[in-house]
């Protein structure tokens, strides 16, 4: 809830949002702030702590070594912001983002981002990973074919992204980027998959 908010929260409004008792939340955001893991302000407001980039550092440093200059790479060939994306309990994970290092304004995407793996070109890229089975999105099956996915407004209105899934590592994975922008951009599917394929050649 911390993360999702736009502004720091109180104790009510935690306690609100999550339907657990004043008491409750508070002690839950007292041993999260005693491990920094959320910070308050002098208005009594919590957010999210820096305690946290700590622990982003330990989570899957190989692959997140492997991918980022590949990423940084291919956001720059695009002009537009690319990332890598994991699957966690059909959810699709944002692990790394890299953004083009050229002057303007791009979509971007935040580290943690969360959304379910049947939504968007990155989720549809990670379950190409699965055997096919009945009623999963066509653009799956579409997927195993010609080695990426593609979708438009169904994770952000506006927002486009096209994805290709991340062979070698031992959960699932894929490699995305995202534009604003009329669709498709099939146009970026060449240079996602061989972003894809140099970083699977590395694990």
């Amino acid at each position: 809830m911390l993360a999702a908010s736009p502004r720091p929260m109180t104790i009510g409004q935690v306690a609100q949002a999550a339907g657990l008792h004043r008491s409750i939340v508070y002690r839950l955001l007292r041993t999260l702030e005693d491990h920094r893991l959320v910070s308050r302000d002098d208005s009594d407001r919590f957010r999210l702590g820096y305690g946290l980039v700590a622990l982003t550092r330990t989570l899957d440093p190989d692959l997140r070594a492997v991918a980022s200059p590949h990423l940084r790479k291919l956001a720059d060939e695009v002009d537009l912001t690319a990332f890598l994306v994991v699957e966690e309990r059909d959810h699709c994970v944002t692990l790394l983002v890299a953004e083009p290092t050229t002057p303007g304004t791009w979509f971007t995407q935040r580290v943690g981002t969360v959304h379910p793996v049947d939504r968007g070109a990155p989720g549809l890229a990670l379950m190409t990973h699965r055997p096919p089975t009945a009623g999963e999105p066509a653009e799956v099956g579409l997927g195993r074919e010609r080695g990426w996915t593609q979708s438009w407004g169904e994770v952000l209105d506006g927002v486009g992204a096209v994805a290709a899934p991340l062979h070698g590592h031992r959960v699932a994975a894929a490699i995305a980027v995202s534009y604003v922008g009329d669709p498709p951009r099939t146009d970026l599917a060449d240079r996602v998959v061989a972003c894809a394929e140099r970083i699977a050649r590395r694990l």
